[in-house]
């Protein structure tokens, strides 16, 4: 039984009678054991719930749904009974490397395949036992987003720290006989899966393409907070160049086979290695974009178009302040300046160092509102302060070490605007009010 928590107004839930504090046992005489079996059987036309009142009298409710729509029950936990929490100990763990005395919920380590289907989520799959994997191929669940790392069962076993963890190909081999689409993510860890290793990976997972639809390779995050962990290096000019030029290579290959680049780097990694992010069209879907893989591309080129869409006005000499990580400083900089030039108006641009986690921490969305508040106390901030929205927990005003906006306005006396992950967005934050 699943206790509902909320009723949306208005919705079949709600219409019936169903109450927060009831119980859903059954859809259709299934009993739900998670939000998978909610989803499969409240999508049929015609419903039966069996349910249970908060004061435990069972009683039927019957719901026609033509639509397949949402019936307006929420639940104390996504997935409706508990998340699958990983079992790994991964050398390169970033939950591992955060201080204490952060909020609880940035200690959670998920590793649920059913995650993965609802938000996009990695998977290591290593608490997966064969009837999760053919459940995933009955359900259709495709793509999964998988964490790889490596193909070389022993090093993965290794990297995850865990001497259980199935060989991945008979993974992978599976989902490619059920034709069920798989992503893959490689974090790299410079000595243990770069170079060689990282040839060996890429060439197992081509293997499996068009199965395999894409796969990203990402820079490990490595914090201050490394005491008695496992020594990791920080990505090297040299270590990142040569990941692109191994990268680059299977892009000739599979661009040629397939029609697809496939494997992409994230951002981190040219800027690490001093090369030239690729344009926008290099990216193709942008099938990694979460994974920060041409996020610079699609900033740049939605941000340009929308200038050129925009009349000139003269803003005189309006003055504004946008603050980022420091890997995106750069950009930031530049496109700003465009703005400057046709506007006619000042824009400070600030790179903010993290001293939180550690100064090779550079990415905007791991800032903390202490280090903001840090670098900016002295600064000239102009009429408002622009921010990410990759700073904050979703839905909420929260930074990482729990400052909230308002408590940024107030320290450095400031209106602060939070703007998406959009280069549009961003002219439209610049330029209004």
């Amino acid at each position: 039984m699943h206790r509902i928590e909320t009723i949306q107004a208005g919705s079949p839930a709600h219409k019936n009678g169903i109450a927060i504090g009831d119980y859903l046992i059954a859809i259709n005489g299934h009993v739900i054991e998670d939000v998978l079996d909610y989803m499969v059987h409240s999508s049929e036309k015609n419903l039966s719930l069996d349910m249970r009142s908060a004061k435990g009298k069972d009683y039927t409710v019957s719901v026609k749904n033509p639509q397949g729509e949402f019936l307006g029950m929420g639940f104390a936990s996504s997935t409706l009974d508990e998340e699958k929490n990983c079992q790994n100990q991964c050398v390169f763990c970033f939950i591992d490397q955060l201080p204490a005395n952060m909020r609880p919920s940035l200690y959670f380590k998920d590793d649920d395949y059913r995650m993965c289907f609802l938000h996009g989520n990695y998977v290591t799959l290593t608490n997966a036992k064969e009837q999760d994997l053919k459940r995933i191929a009955r359900l259709r669940l495709s793509p999964m987003n998988i964490s790889v790392h490596t193909t070389n069962e022993k090093l993965r076993q290794k990297m995850l720290n865990n001497k259980k963890a199935e060989d991945i190909l008979k993974i992978l081999q599976f989902f490619y006989d059920n034709h069920i689409d798989m992503q893959v993510q490689i974090v790299l860890c410079p000595g243990l899966n770069d170079g060689k290793e990282l040839e060996r990976t890429l060439t197992d997972l081509a293997a499996f393409c068009p199965g395999i639809t894409s796969v990203s390779i990402v820079d490990v995050g490595l914090t201050r907070y490394r005491e008695n962990l496992h020594p990791l290096e920080a990505l090297s000019k040299e270590k990142a160049r040569e990941t692109l030029d191994i990268a680059e290579k299977f892009q000739r290959k599979m661009l040629e086979e397939y029609g697809t680049r496939w494997v992409f780097c994230a951002d981190e990694i040219y800027i690490k290695a001093q090369r030239s992010i690729p344009d926008y069209e290099f990216y193709e879907e942008f099938a990694q974009y979460e994974n920060g893989v041409g996020f610079i591309a699609a900033l740049k080129y939605e941000f340009d178009q929308a200038l050129a869409q925009t009349k000139a006005k003269d803003y005189n000499e309006k003055t504004i302040s946008v603050a980022t990580g420091q890997s995106i400083f750069e950009t930031m900089k530049a496109l700003c300046k465009k703005a400057e030039e046709k506007f006619n108006m000042h824009i400070h641009v600030y790179a903010v160092r993290n001293t939180f986690f550690g100064e090779s921490i550079t990415v905007s969305g791991l800032l903390t509102g202490a280090d903001i508040i840090k670098e900016l106390k002295q600064k000239a901030l102009g009429e408002k302060l622009l921010l990410s929205s990759t700073m904050l927990k979703s839905g909420t005003e929260l930074f990482l070490d729990d400052k909230t906006v308002g408590e940024i306005e107030k320290e450095l006396d400031v209106s602060v605007v939070i703007v998406p992950q959009d280069g549009a967005k961003l002219l439209q934050s610049i330029l209004k009010g």
